[in-house]
């Protein structure tokens, strides 16, 4: 018999874990979270749950889509609390992604700093950053923001 202390309601989770119970529907119905249902037909879920959420969570303010957040967080038991081998198996990853991340936002600020340097075909002014838009051959978008320009077939 399972104890009943063992399962939240969705409103003590959404408390919880400052989600709104909204989103914590959206999460279920994406598989990145489960519940059950109880005589009353209630969303029950179950205590480890929190572990999840706070995953998800984290995840998105890194920068993960939800999408990415799915296939890594396949890599977690939905069993029981994540512990320590199961949080090392997501950090292989995860070092790589923030390190991106951090070389993106450096990017971005050194890139506010003087001008953006998009290379957006509107830089046709830019003797400095872009001159006869030589950015242009590369692609579109912000090109130096996103790093080295990759030359395009």
């Amino acid at each position: 018999m399972v104890d009943k202390d063992e399962f939240l309601s969705i409103g003590q989770v959404s408390k919880r874990s400052g989600v709104a119970s909204s989103a914590l529907r959206f999460y279920e119905e994406r598989g990145l979270i489960r519940s059950v249902r109880a005589g009353s037909g209630h969303r029950q879920y179950p205590r480890h749950v929190l572990r999840r959420i706070a995953f998800v969570v984290f995840a998105q303010r890194v920068g993960l889509s939800l999408d990415e957040i799915a296939a890594e967080i396949t890599k977690l038991p939905e069993d029981h609390t994540p512990n320590g081998q199961d949080w090392s198996k997501l950090s292989k990853t995860w070092s790589l992604r923030i390190e991106e991340k951090i070389a993106e936002l450096h990017r971005l600020k050194n890139g506010l700093s003087v001008c953006i340097g998009c290379g957006c075909l509107s830089l046709l002014t830019c003797k400095l950053a872009n001159p006869q838009d030589k950015l242009g051959r590369y692609g579109s978008g912000p090109l130096r923001w996103m790093g080295k320009p990759k030359k395009q077939n």
